[in-house]
């Protein structure tokens, strides 16, 4: 059986087609039981091999830390397949970074937890980024991470699938490319940037046309407080929906319908053992964790999103079904939240499992490619699953055959 929540999702699905316009009707009204045969080709053009190649060329450039010249050269990287795969234009997204000071006491973003994520409960493991270079036993990762970040310029890189009858709309579909902890951050959040890339390598295939614009955008300076995705509204909110030149049919920043974040896609083993330990196979009763926040402005919106996301989910993914939480926190989509609906997928829910260590190689040495089973890759290709085949519904694609 794959989730005893079918029924919720029909009832979702049919409060979806009721919802306003400007989000879902592009969808159509379909049956939840019903699969697009155009939509579950291009699902099946999803690969596991190609998804653990595109994470194995992440982990090249090791955690990718902000600042640092391993992160620019991923981001090079980064836009260069993005270019191999004809997903045009490509653009970037230049802004300053300076570090705020220390707080008293110490801490940082694992304390936002509170902030809307969900109370933990249950037996709790020890969490927070590593420091420590030597416990960083690889020399080769280790040298690879060994350059200090410095404030200044940062850039992150994008490129947008424009839509033949909407172009002045679209949907967002991010990952964060930074990470810091002294491994090769595979996980966080190489797994959500190779989805997004390979999302972006799909729906540019030439066969493929959508309605509406998406955009692919892999952000930076996620684990200082989501910088980059903040930036990227501070230079583009106002442009939203704007012909550029007047008359032209083009669309720098197309309106914003929905916000998709991707963050920490692979690993779902099961809450600690009381000895703080966590079991080293993935967990039979795992699943892609949807979560809104229900405290934004746009919380009916987003839980619609959210549901949308799992009913596609139960129609397209073929091994892990989907769960739909409201504790969105701690990731990309948190600037967007009141600005437009938007969710984010993982592994875990964010405040009450990850914060209270699921995941032990969060931020540290282990967040390696090499740790991770192909159950654990299979997840996070089953998120790409979900998220390919309802942004492809929402967006109106078909094929151009």
């Amino acid at each position: 059986m794959r989730s005893p929540s079918v029924s919720i999702a029909r009832c979702a699905f049919i409060a979806l087609i009721a919802a306003p316009a400007s989000l879902f009707a592009q969808a159509g009204a379909a049956p939840a039981d019903s699969a697009d045969p155009f939509i579950k080709t291009m699902v099946g053009r999803l690969d596991l091999e190609k998804y653990k190649a595109t994470i194995k060329g992440l982990t090249q450039f090791g955690d990718r830390r902000q600042g640092t010249d391993r992160n620019r050269a991923a981001v090079d990287w980064i836009e260069a397949q993005l270019k191999s795969y004809g997903c045009t234009p490509t653009e970037r997204i230049k802004y300053d970074f300076q570090p705020p000071a220390p707080r008293a006491g110490g801490g940082g973003r694992g304390g936002d937890a509170a902030q809307g994520g969900g109370r933990m409960r249950g037996i709790r493991a020890r969490t927070g980024v590593n420091t420590d270079s030597l416990k960083q036993t690889d020399l080769k990762v280790r040298a690879l991470d060994m350059q200090p970040t410095t404030p200044g310029e940062r850039e992150e890189v994008y490129c947008t699938k424009v839509g033949t009858t909407h172009p002045n709309e679209m949907y967002i579909v991010g990952g964060h490319m930074d990470g810091h902890g002294w491994g090769e951050a595979a996980n966080d959040d190489g797994s959500g940037t190779a989805l997004v890339m390979e999302l972006a390598r799909i729906f540019s295939s030439p066969d493929v046309q959508t309605d509406r614009s998406i955009r692919f955008v892999l952000w930076n300076n996620e684990e200082t407080g989501t910088n980059g995705a903040r930036a990227y509204i501070a230079q583009r909110e106002k442009l939203q929906g704007i012909e550029q030149p007047v008359g032209s049919g083009k669309y720098p920043e197309p309106k914003w319908l929905g916000m998709i974040q991707h963050d920490m896609m692979m690993f779902d083993h099961g809450p600690p053992r009381a000895d703080g330990t966590v079991s080293p196979d993935q967990r039979p009763e795992a699943d892609v964790n949807i979560e809104f926040a229900g405290t934004s402005k746009f919380a009916d919106g987003a839980q619609k999103l959210a549901w949308f996301f799992q009913t596609a989910n139960e129609k397209y993914a073929t091994d892990y079904p989907a769960k739909v939480g409201q504790h969105m926190t701690n990731t990309d989509s948190g600037p967007f939240q009141d600005l437009v609906p938007a969710i984010s997928l993982r592994e875990n829910e964010r405040g009450e499992q990850i914060g209270a260590g699921w995941d032990p190689h969060w931020h540290q040495v282990t967040d390696m490619y090499s740790t991770f089973s192909d159950k654990d890759f299979r997840l996070g290709l089953n998120a790409a699953q979900t998220t390919l085949s309802a942004v492809a519904a929402l967006a109106g694609t078909k094929s151009k055959n």
